[in-house]
């Protein structure tokens, strides 16, 4: 299904995958600071972060990855929070970066909601957003907390 948001928009721009993951996990992240910020109005101010960076309009069609994760998170966040926390060596979820928090909430719900993705996939597309948003501690930091949640599934299965 494809989830489509239009505002008036000329050009017609298509995301990859990374990118898609991107504009997922900078709308939850906008969540932290406005609560009450619809899944939807959080991709749409992502989405408008886009367009204000070129001069033209586009159209962005968006695969239904990017709100069904959003929402998804926002739906399973206790869940989500409470296994994050099993896996944090001598740390609470009150202190972790936001930063880190929203790529760690991506990432778990990636590896127990979206069987299309594989775990060791979302394992690196969340360094790879952890290089891109945040510094190499904090990379380090989320690798040890998802490669723990990683190894606790397998356990598991």
């Amino acid at each position: 299904m494809i989830y489509s948001v239009r505002k008036k928009r000329k050009r017609k721009l298509n995301f990859n995958r990374h990118q898609l993951r991107q504009i997922a996990f900078q709308s939850i992240f906008i969540q932290f600071f406005n609560e009450d910020l619809s899944c939807e109005d959080a991709i749409n101010h992502v989405l408008d972060l886009f367009e204000s960076a070129e001069d033209e309009e586009y159209e962005f069609v968006l695969p239904e990855y990017v709100v069904t994760t959003v929402n998804g998170v926002k739906e399973h966040q206790s869940e989500l929070d409470a296994l994050i926390s099993k896996h944090l060596n001598k740390w609470k979820l009150e202190r972790i970066a936001k930063t880190d928090l929203a790529i760690l909430r991506l990432t778990t719900y990636e590896m127990l909601y979206q069987s299309d993705i594989p775990n060791k996939v979302a394992l690196n597309e969340a360094l790879e957003l952890a290089k891109e948003f945040s510094d190499d501690e904090s990379r380090r930091f989320v690798n040890g907390v998802l490669s723990s949640i990683l190894t606790s599934l397998e356990d598991q299965a």
